[in-house]
């Protein structure tokens, strides 16, 4: 792709996510979100391959059908209250189109089909940008909405996607597939919380994205795209391998790691909220996610492939995301300890 074009793209990217998270008024959000998808179609189908054309016909027919339902909600709601203000979203009924839209947006269980499919099909710098950047705006139009959603419909859905990322991601051979579904099982911890602690939705997401940053670059790195590319590629990077196993064991929360303070939060607050029922169920379904984790890491560095290469280690990769990725997988193995301070700054 031109550089221009991709800079250009990029732009658009950031300017439609600042417009949608500093808006008060519906339809200042709504274009936002609308300049966000324009941007992004290019950068799926940059590889004109039939499945990235196929990617982004998905992700359009499905963001436009979720931009206009939530055009829909916001317009009702100011037909029965008068109010285009974000935060004045108190019609029940345009509350319910709200979080269908929104949920649309996200890929949360059960309009979350168009994921897996849009990220299979794009590049894994695009998929990184999908995972991430993407999911910004929607989840802060539900974060400044939260008081007025219906907290029964979002733990139905949250515990729906833990269960459906979770179980869907067990048979993945091709990892772009296994990140999305990994993707939807950690939206539904972010919806699980969100009527009854906003703010640790966002640390969950915060994290999440930091985490899967890591192991995106990573990928993006060694070149790898399916699991039995992964099995050989640590006769190349050993270092990033060992690395990345650390960083898939943070992903599915395991206790040393940064993963695991938003899970530990979030079912803190669940069990004050006397939720312990709910907190329990996303706990077990949460070992589904950690099965294809486990499986991942094992890919990674312990299993050995039969013919080991001879080929010299590639010690050194380029030098502009060298950095990046060691900041960022530092960050997603080390902020357990920093856990106060997280804690006082939200």
């Amino acid at each position: 792709m031109n550089p221009q074009a991709k800079l250009i793209f990029t732009i658009s990217l950031m300017l439609g996510t600042t417009i949608t998270i500093s808006s008060h008024h519906w339809v200042v959000a709504w274009a936002g979100l609308e300049i966000n998808t324009l941007a992004i179609l290019p950068l799926i189908s940059k590889s004109h391959h039939p499945r990235a054309i196929e990617a982004a016909t998905k992700y359009f027919l499905t963001q436009s059908a979720a931009s206009a339902l939530l055009l829909f909600s916001s317009m009702t709601n100011a037909w029965h209250t008068g109010q285009w203000d974000i935060t004045q979203m108190t019609h029940p009924m345009s509350s319910l189109i709200l979080t269908s839209a929104i949920a649309m947006k996200l890929g949360l269980v059960p309009f979350h089909f168009w994921y897996p499919e849009v990220l299979q099909g794009s590049p894994l710098t695009t998929g990184l940008l999908l995972s991430t950047i993407m999911k910004l705006p929607p989840i802060t139009l539900l974060f400044m909405t939260s008081p007025s959603l219906n907290p029964t419909l979002l733990t139905t859905m949250a515990i729906l996607s833990a269960a459906l990322g979770g179980w869907m991601g067990l048979n993945q051979t091709q990892i772009r597939k296994i990140l999305a579904f990994s993707s939807i099982s950690h939206l539904g911890w972010m919806a699980i919380i969100l009527v009854y602690n906003p703010k640790l939705t966002l640390l969950n997401f915060y994290l999440y994205a930091l985490m899967t940053a890591a192991v995106f670059l990573t990928l993006n790195s060694m070149k790898v795209l399916k699991l039995t590319t992964l099995m050989t590629a640590w006769t190349k990077t050993p270092s990033l391998n060992a690395m990345l196993l650390l960083t898939l064991l943070s992903l599915a929360g395991l206790p040393p790691l940064t993963g695991f303070l938003p899970k530990w939060l979030i079912i803190q607050e669940l069990t004050k909220q006397d939720m312990a029922p709910a907190a329990t169920i996303i706990s077990l379904l949460s070992l589904l996610s950690l099965f294809f984790y486990l499986r991942l890491a094992y890919c990674t560095t312990i299993t050995l492939p039969p013919h080991t290469t001879n080929h010299m280690k590639q010690w050194h990769i380029s030098k502009s995301t060298n950095m990046l990725i060691a900041i960022l997988t530092t960050m997603s193995i080390t902020l357990l300890p920093m856990a106060p301070m997280i804690l006082i700054i939200i």
